[in-house]
């Protein structure tokens, strides 16, 4: 069937878009526009940079309209490219109620109008930072790293730092582990290690190299948690091995050959033990938001040939499973109550790791694979939410994939789940976007967008590690290269005997 629009239609588009107009004449079809990257029926928040795409269909000409409630975005050319500003005044006042995606295709002279989609608008505003590393999937590359930091309104990156700053071709360096404060920036730190190592600490404008390192823990201070009311960071700290599959698809086993965890007080420069049983491997620490419980990740294992251990530890890779526990905390007396398990991973022949409290405290997001704590290279790994209220463990079927699900953040508002996934290619991780609800359940995700939509297709690293901000990073990558020259500072330790107690 034909359909006839009328010439005022026509005009209001004109007048909406310039260089583009639908097609008065056209016969609708139920085909589903094929566009890349899928942005098709997602919902997004209401000040995300442009979701431009591209048309992967056969055609001579295309023409997309954005239509709202009381404003229309005419683009022509098979690929998208929308103006910031007029995107973002769209999407302000369509906040909590959709945008249908019209997509128009002319084969020869007919026009035909696709099966129209949509984008939910949320209320819920995403922040307006993230930042995460950026990383050549090799093995004999990792010197060349750099942290970055992206505003999400727009598509404006920018380098924290850069690792070859200081790093060469004789003396490596890694840099690993941003995190932040409460989603500021005022309050920060990043690892580097090797050439030049130490922990990079930022309270407000002073920058100060610390070596975390102790004669009486295992390392220097390794997967960082920040106390959300008191100066206090809770590390791993750990002794790691790296091994390579032949034939396993997973490629790559990192294991805990040794692990603890500490309480770092930056004010004065102390390190004492929250928990250095031989036994159990404790990583992965995070607070809730009161700061009043500690959650991490620990498995057990027991020596029975010392003299062997490693080797017994490297065979035995797949038995090794990670439980959820908690532990109280008094932030007056910097005291932690016996550990609690939560979610016992094991019984299920699983392994959870790397949880994160939801912001209104009611959900820990947590990965699960079949064995092992780091899971950026298996296959299996999913993203789950366990209901603190419910004791309800959930796996997120709806954002999950049949490649890696890895590295997650929540949004400072609880609204929007950063990931990590391969499922594009199976080779690099790619940052995720997901709105989760306040039923508990999460929406279709959808890729960080890009000015050019194809732009993954050419770009041969992968992101990790991605963290939400409030706020960029100001300090500058020359003013961070210039500290980390310096000799680091040497934390002491403290006995928790002579912690203070109740």
């Amino acid at each position: 069937m034909r359909y006839k629009h009328l010439p005022l239609l026509a005009a209001l588009c004109l007048l909406t878009a310039c260089t583009a107009s639908v097609p008065t004449e056209y016969t609708e079809t139920t085909e589903k526009p094929l566009v890349h990257p899928d942005y098709t029926n997602i919902t997004i928040p209401c000040n995300i940079a442009p979701l431009n795409f591209d048309y992967t269909m056969e055609g001579d000409e295309f023409i997309t309209e954005l239509k709202g409630a009381d404003q229309t975005l005419v683009m022509k050319g098979k690929q998208t490219d929308w103006n910031i500003k007029k995107w973002h005044a769209l999407l302000d006042s369509n906040k909590g109620s959709s945008i249908e995606i019209n997509s128009y295709v002319r084969n020869g002279k007919e026009w035909k109008k696709l099966r129209p989609t949509k984008w939910l608008v949320a209320k819920d505003s995403i922040d307006p930072y993230i930042s995460y590393r950026i990383i050549a999937p090799s093995y004999v590359t990792y010197e060349e790293l750099s942290i970055r930091q992206r505003c999400i309104e727009n598509f404006e990156e920018s380098i924290i730092y850069n690792n070859m700053l200081h790093g060469n071709n004789t003396d490596g360096q890694c840099i690993n582990c941003h995190s932040y404060r409460n989603y500021k920036t005022d309050q920060m730190q990043f690892h580097v290690r090797q050439y030049k190592g130490g922990t990079v600490m930022i309270n407000g404008d002073e920058v100060k190299k610390i070596n975390l390192k102790t004669d009486s823990t295992l390392s220097a201070g390794v997967y960082p948690a920040w106390h959300p009311t008191h100066n206090l960071i809770a590390y791993s700290t750990n002794n790691t091995g790296q091994s390579f599959h032949t034939r396993n698809s997973n490629k790559i086993e990192v294991q805990d050959l040794a692990s603890d965890l500490i309480l770092y007080d930056p004010e004065r420069n102390e390190v004492t033990h929250i928990e250095n049983d031989t036994t159990e491997w404790e990583v992965f620490p995070t607070w809730s938001p009161d700061g009043k419980t500690l959650y991490y990740s620990s498995a057990h294992y027991e020596v029975t040939h010392h003299e062997m251990r490693d080797r017994d530890i490297i065979d035995g890779y797949q038995r090794f499973h990670y439980n959820i526990y908690r532990k109280s905390f008094d932030p007056a007396t910097k005291t932690f109550g016996p550990r609690e398990l939560v979610i016992d991973a094991d019984s299920l022949h699983m392994s959870a790791t790397l949880p994160r409290v939801s912001p209104d405290g009611r959900y820990l997001l947590i990965g699960m694979a079949d064995y092992g704590c780091f899971h950026i290279w298996h296959k299996d790994a999913d993203l789950y939410t366990y209901d603190l209220r419910s004791k309800r463990l959930r796996n997120i079927k709806e954002i999950n994939s049949n490649d890696v699900e890895s590295y997650h953040s929540w949004s400072s508002n609880g609204r929007w789940i950063l990931y990590t996934s391969r499922r594009d290619d199976g080779g690099y991780t790619r940052l995720y976007l997901a709105y989760f609800d306040k039923n508990g359940r999460a929406h279709k995700p959808f890729i960080l967008p890009q000015k050019d939509p194809n732009f993954y297709a050419d770009y041969y690293k992968s992101y990790n590690v991605p963290e939400y901000m409030v706020e960029p990073v100001t300090i500058t990558p020359q003013e961070f290269a210039r500290h980390i020259d310096k000799e680091p500072i040497s934390a002491t330790f403290k006995s928790q005997s002579t912690a203070p107690q109740k």
